[in-house]
């Protein structure tokens, strides 16, 4: 299974030009303005928005693929336990109701008719749904047959493989739903460390007098609110705040996936949302408040 498809749709590439003219608009009128940080967060929410959303459906649509393989391998069980031979029940069943995983029954049903091995017509199938379970269940499907067996056996193996898959899928999710909740809870409280840090402890700290040389008297040693008695901006401290935000989403959002779904991939979704809102959160307040 590919982990990176880089096809871009047309929603995907209108998303990245409208991002690409807000970022340079506001390059050109509003950079060294408080609102220019907060429409650069805006511009990248723009170009992953289409993004985000083409994979939370491309991810639903590979689950309930994997669910109707189950529902096609049961159906396929009992055509073949009644008699028929594998290659007319896969004919068969071609105008069942499948949802998602229909164009691929009836692909699979047209390259058997045209007399092509069954073998090879599932591990087409197989490849064009691009499922980690579904192509485990036709591996299991081919080294059962090349050992030889009765192939009503092998695909009932098979259909109980998938159900003990998905079967195991759905209690991981629910497990995990709670640490899940917890890294969303969890980054929401390092987001008001943040804000706290820089819009009330950072004004208080480099608004101490540093006038007096620190360390005996020795110029250029950092004292509480510069170099030499020289006073820095809450400003200036204050900008890597919001890349420790991002960072911090970043690898958030990633280990939620992984712990929720076993898959990097499906981390990628939490860290569009958390890193959208840090970035939102950050610059919005920093716009209101200043």
């Amino acid at each position: 299974m590919k982990l990176f498809k880089f096809e871009l749709n047309k929603s995907e590439i209108i998303g990245i030009v409208i991002a690409l003219l807000t970022i340079v608009l506001d390059f050109i009128f509003l950079r060294g303005t408080d609102l220019f940080y907060f429409i650069l967060g805006i511009s990248f929410v723009i170009a992953g928005f289409p993004f985000f959303v083409f994979f939370i459906m491309e991810t639903n649509t590979i689950r309930e693929k994997d669910e109707m393989f189950l529902e096609f391998s049961r159906n396929l069980v009992e055509n073949v336990k009644a008699g028929t031979p594998i290659s007319k029940s896969v004919v068969n069943l071609k105008n069942k109701n499948y949802g998602a995983l229909n164009q691929h029954v009836q692909k699979l049903a047209n390259q058997v008719s045209l007399g092509i091995p069954i073998k090879i017509a599932f591990e087409t199938f197989a490849r064009d749904i691009n499922s980690n379970t579904i192509s485990r269940a036709i591996n299991i499907l081919s080294e059962s047959e090349k050992a030889g067996g009765e192939i009503e056996d092998v695909l009932e193996s098979v259909v109980n493989s998938v159900a003990q898959i998905d079967k195991l899928k759905k209690d991981r999710r629910n497990a995990m739903y709670g640490l899940v909740v917890q890294g969303y809870i969890i980054f929401f409280i390092f987001i008001i460390i943040m804000v706290v840090m820089e819009f009330k402890v950072l004004p208080i700290a480099t608004g101490i007098n540093t006038d007096i040389t620190p360390s005996g008297g020795l110029p250029g040693v950092p004292g509480i609110g510069g170099f030499g008695g020289q006073k820095v901006s809450p400003e200036e401290l204050s900008r890597p705040f919001l890349w420790l935000l991002i960072i911090q989403g970043f690898f958030t959002g990633l280990i939620i996936g992984k712990l929720s779904e076993g898959n990097i991939k499906a981390g990628f979704k939490h860290f569009f949302i958390l890193v959208v809102l840090a970035v939102l959160i950050n610059t919005g307040l920093r716009l209101f408040l200043n």
